[in-house]
């Protein structure tokens, strides 16, 4: 390809990958770090105690374990109240014909919760951030989202662990099989469209709209005609999960409740036993009346011929260190194959960090993994 057709063709691909700072103190988004949480305040309130014993048994199911040892340290910070950091995971399995056991993680969110400061801060990582996946058997370098796909929720909380120099243990996932099926267990949901358009046979109007099951995955995987790109997808992804809190809380019939939880429990996973989540909501539920919202930036390149997301080295040590300010860690100087990565571009490639005034080719060393 040309280069200067490829540069044409990465120049459209920014403008859909355009990130711009999230909202601050969007008090409902921290609702989609505690999605199982809300369900079981939904049944001990709403229903009393015989849905609130299907709840938990529907949670229960959605328990998968990564790392025993580690999950083991999370629970004892989580029993002290101290500060922890979840990584939230949108798949893109479970409809369409995708039947993947992992899946890409189209939406990657580092959502740190501090109950001293009762202050959540949630950072976005774009999908096509370079990054090592990190538990491969050779150096792989390559778009994050992969790493979910490789080797799960445990290869996805290490890769985003290396690349941002923050202790992640924990995740939330859910599939978009998984949000239609909870859309039309709650009998659809009602949103504010921001503007007209039409995806995957659905139309929307701009205003509001209540959306069935289809109709609701089709508005959260659209991204070609937002002019805010993944940015805007994100938005809405949150705009469909705050709807189905709202509906689920209204939905007055056992049919509806006995749906909600069948679809949670094959669709929705984490490394938080039920137990832990009830802790959580108990002891850390202030820490919604402050959130504070963030992304990683990212320099539009190509990786070969793979349109991709490249944070700077001073980039990272930002994120990195809000993070680690709201976890209550020092802050450290941040070394990865990211950083490496870029030092090798800038030094034989020529890449230009510093606002760039042409689309670059961004070319992969052959390091040595960082975690030898």
């Amino acid at each position: 390809m040309a280069k200067h057709a490829r540069s044409e063709r990465i120049q459209n691909e920014a403008a859909t990958n355009n990130e711009q700072p999230l909202p601050k103190k969007s008090h409902r988004v921290l609702k989609i770090v505690l999605l199982s949480l809300a369900v079981v305040l939904l049944a001990a309130g709403a229903y009393g105690l015989h849905l609130y014993t299907q709840a938990k048994s529907a949670l229960d199911k959605t328990y998968s374990s990564v790392d025993k040892a580690a999950e083991a340290k999370t629970a004892k910070v989580v029993a002290a109240t101290e500060p922890f950091s979840v990584l939230l995971l949108g798949t893109d399995t479970g409809d369409e014909g995708r039947t993947e056991v992992n899946g890409n993680s189209d939406t990657i969110i580092v959502a740190t919760v501090n109950p001293k400061k009762k202050q959540t801060t949630l950072v976005s990582i774009p999908r096509d951030t370079m990054a090592e996946i990190i538990g491969t058997s050779s150096f792989d370098f390559e778009k994050i989202n992969a790493a979910n796909n490789i080797g799960g929720a445990k290869m996805a909380l290490n890769s985003v662990s290396k690349l941002l120099n923050v202790p992640l243990t924990n995740y939330v996932s859910i599939n978009m099989g998984g949000l239609k099926k909870i859309v039309e267990a709650v009998g659809g949901v009602e949103v504010d469209v921001p503007f007209s358009f039409s995806s995957n046979g659905s139309t929307f109007t701009k205003g509001k709209m209540k959306l069935d099951g289809k109709q609701a995955l089709d508005y959260a995987r659209m991204r070609y005609e937002d002019p805010q790109g993944d940015y805007g997808r994100q938005k809405r992804q949150r705009q469909i999960i705050t709807a189905i809190l709202k509906s689920a809380a209204s939905t007055g019939t056992l049919a509806n409740f006995t749906k909600l939880m069948d679809a949670i429990s094959d669709n929705l996973t984490t490394n938080f036993t039920t137990d832990q989540m009830i802790t959580i909501f108990k002891n850390y539920r202030s820490s919604a009346t402050n959130v504070t919202s963030d992304h990683l930036q990212g320099i539009s390149a190509y990786a070969g011929d793979a349109a991709v997301q490249v944070p700077t080295t001073a980039e990272l040590q930002r994120v990195s260190d809000i993070i680690r300010t709201e976890l209550e860690l020092e802050k450290e100087t941040i070394s990865n194959s990211t950083t490496k990565e870029n030092e090798y571009n800038k030094q034989q490639n020529g890449f230009i960090f510093d606002n760039p005034t042409e689309v670059q080719d961004y070319y992969v060393y052959p390091l040595q993994s960082t975690t030898n």
